[in-house]
């Protein structure tokens, strides 16, 4: 059972998450008639204090998750109680998401400068020098190693857990997963760096903590996802796709244990296997 974003509803109406769309199918040779269904993608801009930061195109569904956890996992504010508020704005062109930040993190954020455009497939999400690709993390620490049987019992709830991915097929999942493996925060995007924001930014809305649970992610293990993951203070990532070697690298060197290519009871472990209970 998933727990619910408490910022999930908005006051503004939001672009579908899909839409139906008339296609040709072509099956055994034989073509027909059918409608399918599309994921949206929109422009969704993170404004600072009135001033726009960065235009993502993401799926239009838990967007203040979204924004916090963008907002902690690229380091703007060093916690959620930097955010004062967040609200939805819904135009023409897109979604504008307005954070009202101190004005420690804001002129920190000036100075900075940065202004991007994301894009869902690849990319690194607000840089652009390369002195700012590998920035500090913290060290990370677990109580107790992850129990391989809370590995398999996470993966096999996540599909269960992503609606909008069996209506389209175009979404990736993230999931927060408590030490026993229960999937306990799960959340869908176009993108799969933003799908792992609203979850790091819903964690946070939550308060929610458990220094002996883990990532879960159903995408591939790339810098970015080992790095936002990280600064969340989550010591475990599973991956149902590959790592990249940066990220393993990055992985070692903060103390995460990334497991990788987890399908059903079957998984890699690239780095800290201490960190791993073979039970």
């Amino acid at each position: 059972m998933t727990i619910a974003d408490p910022l999930a509803s908005h006051s503004t109406a939001l672009p579908a998450a899909s839409r139906e769309q008339d296609v040709l199918r072509l099956r055994a040779g034989v073509a027909s008639a059918a409608v399918d269904h599309l994921a949206e993608e929109v422009p969704v801009a993170l404004v600072y204090n009135g001033i726009s930061h960065a235009v993502m195109m993401a799926t239009p569904r838990d967007l203040e998750a979204f924004a916090l956890g963008f907002s902690l996992t690229e380091a703007i504010i060093d916690s959620a109680a930097e955010c004062y508020g967040i609200d939805v704005e819904v135009g023409e062109a897109g979604v504008a998401v307005h954070l009202e930040i101190a004005s420690r993190a804001f002129m920190a954020l000036k100075e900075r400068r940065r202004s991007l455009t994301g894009r869902t497939g690849c990319g690194l999400c607000g840089v652009d020098s390369l002195d700012q690709v590998y920035r500090s993390l913290p060290q990370l620490t677990r109580p107790a190693p992850l129990a391989r049987s809370a590995v398999v019992r996470a993966l096999a709830g996540l599909k269960g857990e992503q609606p909008l991915n069996r209506l389209t097929g175009a979404t990736h999942a993230a999931a927060w997963c408590g030490v026993d493996g229960q999937l306990l925060i799960v959340r869908e995007d176009v993108g799969r760096h933003n799908a792992l924001d609203k979850v790091i930014g819903a964690m946070a809305l939550l308060k929610e903590r458990d220094p002996g649970g883990f990532m879960l992610i159903s995408s591939r293990v790339s810098v970015e996802m080992a790095q936002k993951t990280a600064m969340a203070g989550v010591a475990a990532l599973v991956a149902v796709s590959a790592p990249t070697a940066a990220a393993i690298r990055l992985a070692q060197g903060c103390g995460m244990t990334v497991i990788a290519f987890a399908r059903g009871e079957d998984f890699v472990c690239y780095a800290h296997p201490q960190g791993l209970l073979l039970d």
